[in-house]
């Protein structure tokens, strides 16, 4: 099966995703700044940590399946596998936004972000092994460093918020700063399929 109809599946959802998030998002009582800042202050950076999130995985995720040859079977369970956790990103930055950022939801949604990093390294993995050892992607992907970097930050995170309580934030606030550090990790161009194309392309000049 072709790449196109599964990206556009995976396209859809996602747009469903971010819009069920930015509805979760309550206009301020007030009509000054002051309003907007301490009624919806709080939504607003979850929200932002989210979106950005969902728009690393709609990048990388289109990416890769730029040089994938074919859909098998078991790359159409990982994909939905992949859209399970972040179809729960909505959920769990909702209830990390109405919680005041209590301890027991940032950690869920550490575990939601984790739940997705591994989820899209399965389905880079089955991709792979799909395309065979000399796999266009497992070329394009090289050490992975960062791939490999982002789970040891996330489990740093949900081990900080795990540290804090309602009364002492300090730990929680932490454990959000390394998932910010993933996101910003991620957010810094990666141009590693475009040049694994690029490189294809040149070899394959007369």
């Amino acid at each position: 099966m072709p790449t196109s109809r599964l990206e556009a599946f995976s396209d859809g959802v996602l747009a469903v995703i971010i819009t069920i998030m930015v509805l979760e998002l309550k206009a301020p009582h007030g009509d000054d700044l002051h309003a907007l800042v301490s009624g919806t202050g709080t939504s607003l950076l979850t929200y932002l940590l989210s979106f950005i999130y969902i728009g690393i995985y709609w990048n990388n995720h289109h990416h890769m399946l730029h040089v994938t040859e074919g859909v098998a079977g078991a790359t159409l369970w990982a994909n939905l596998h992949l859209l399970f956790w972040l179809s729960l990103v909505p959920f769990s930055t909702s209830w990390m936004d109405q919680s005041d950022l209590a301890r027991t939801p940032v950690v869920i949604y550490g575990v939601n972000l984790l739940g997705a990093a591994a989820a899209y390294v399965i389905l880079q993995t089955v991709i792979i092994r799909a395309q065979g050892p000399h796999s266009a992607l497992k070329r394009a992907m090289g050490s992975d460093t960062k791939g490999k970097i982002s789970p040891v930050l996330y489990l740093a995170g949900i081990g900080c918020a795990l540290l804090g309580s309602d009364s002492a934030k300090a730990w929680i606030y932490v454990g959000l700063a390394f998932f910010v550090v993933v996101a910003v990790l991620w957010l810094i161009p990666d141009r590693r399929i475009e040049r694994s194309i690029a490189a294809d392309r040149t070899r394959l000049q007369p």
